[in-house]
């Protein structure tokens, strides 16, 4: 059987390179994209290789990312052009494969068994391609899974293409430390560093018996992936994941000081989260909320709904509650983000309760349906909760979507 030919393409500082072929004046310069100061994202996004070198970090804030490198030009985001950027580099890749699967939206595995062609001639032509026809670079791991080929687009940047073959994966891989394989997480690495496992290999050799025993089937998941016996496959390019989560965040310009506050704030998050259920036929079955403080210490809780919903204001209603039993004030919030989580089906059976008001449940479907049908035909801000109406702790713009798919994104 013919071994398997999976690459990994990362776009090298994709926003920043994106901005320097917007601006051409800033190519070879520090620039880092950030967000706004003013509302309070101001921190690094990304960075151009020469900011980098200087010591500008993605997640700096702006103030730091100055301080390290002082000729630093930063440039606001224009998520628009990067979108539009990241489809021309799907359209790229889809010429040598229908087995394209993303990964962020500068990174993306391809499946080139069937290409007829040897992986890293294809990887090449891919790399040249990229820089000839959008002006930006990639860096391409290619490899005989997706946890090697993505290693292998880590190791040399940028504008370059590496090979972890079956040969030599052991010598390649194996001395790296934990922390770089893929889902190995900070929390998980600090786990296995006081268990003096300290590099891939380490993994490997414990063993899928130890790893089950100490850290479950996620680690046995890892042995495998260190082990080199990753078999997922790359997804066809028209394939859709399920949607896990979806959810709403800002970051307030100025900080949450009370619950009263907080509660308007969720209320008018909780109104995306709604209309997206239904634009997606999900139902949620539980509701996350995630606190980030003053101080920048952060807060994660969750509970279980009644019955099933699509309903903003249940999940509001749930969320407050959350905020109400598990948060201690002993600090004022500055972000907050609400999550309908444990998705099913709208036209998933469920278990009925006694206890339910299910007409009234209906009733507020319908009239949250109808609120989105006027929305629709006049605009998000024609109709909006009255309790809103005096919001002031949350600018135009501010706030992220986010929708978690089956695998989580970086």
């Amino acid at each position: 059987m013919k071994e398997r030919c999976i690459l990994h393409s990362d776009a090298n500082c994709f926003y920043a390179s994106v901005e320097a072929v917007l601006n051409p004046e800033l190519r070879g310069k520090a620039v880092a994209v950030c967000g706004s100061t003013e509302e309070r994202h101001g921190i690094v996004l990304a960075k151009s290789e020469k900011a980098k070198k200087a010591g500008v970090k993605t997640g700096m804030a702006n103030w730091q990312a100055k301080e390290c490198c002082k000729d630093l030009i930063i440039v606001p985001p224009r998520y628009e052009y990067y979108m539009k950027f990241s489809k021309y580099l799907h359209s790229i890749y889809q010429r040598y494969t229908d087995l394209v699967e993303p990964f962020g939206m500068d990174e993306c595995w391809l499946d080139v068994t069937n290409t007829l062609r040897d992986g890293m001639e294809v990887a090449e032509e891919i790399r040249q391609t990229v820089k000839d026809e959008l002006g930006i670079t990639v860096s391409i791991g290619v490899s005989f899974n997706k946890i090697f080929a993505k290693l292998g687009s880590d190791m040399k940047k940028p504008d370059a293409v590496t090979q972890i073959s079956r040969d030599d994966y052991k010598a390649k891989v194996w001395p790296l430390p934990c922390e770089e394989l893929l889902y190995c997480g900070r929390a998980t690495t600090a786990k296995l560093n006081h268990l003096s496992i300290k590099t891939i290999g380490d993994i490997a050799r414990v063993g899928p018996e130890f790893m089950g025993e100490r850290f479950g089937k996620n680690g046995v998941a890892l042995w495998k992936y260190a082990s080199g016996n990753d078999t997922s496959r790359v997804a066809h390019q028209d394939s859709t994941m399920p949607a896990k989560s979806v959810g709403h965040g800002i970051t307030c310009v100025a900080d949450l000081e009370n619950m009263e506050e907080v509660r308007m704030v969720l209320i008018a998050l909780a109104q995306d989260i709604g209309h997206r259920l239904r634009v997606y036929h999900l139902k949620a079955k539980g509701v996350q909320v995630y606190i980030r403080d003053s101080r920048l210490c952060s807060y994660l809780s969750q509970a279980q709904l009644e019955y099933p919903t699509q309903s903003e204001a249940s999940v509001s209603q749930a969320a407050i509650a959350l905020v109400e039993k598990n948060y201690a004030w002993t600090n004022q919030i500055r972000a907050i983000t609400i999550s309908a989580i444990n998705l099913v089906s709208e036209s998933a059976l469920e278990q009925t309760t006694i206890f339910c008001d299910y007409a009234k449940v209906e009733r507020q479907s319908k009239l949250e349906r109808t609120v989105d049908n006027i929305r629709g035909r006049y605009g998000k801000t024609a109709i909006a909760p009255a309790v809103l109406m005096n919001e002031h702790k949350m600018p135009p713009h501010s706030d992220r979507e986010i929708i978690m798919p089956g695998i989580m994104h970086k």
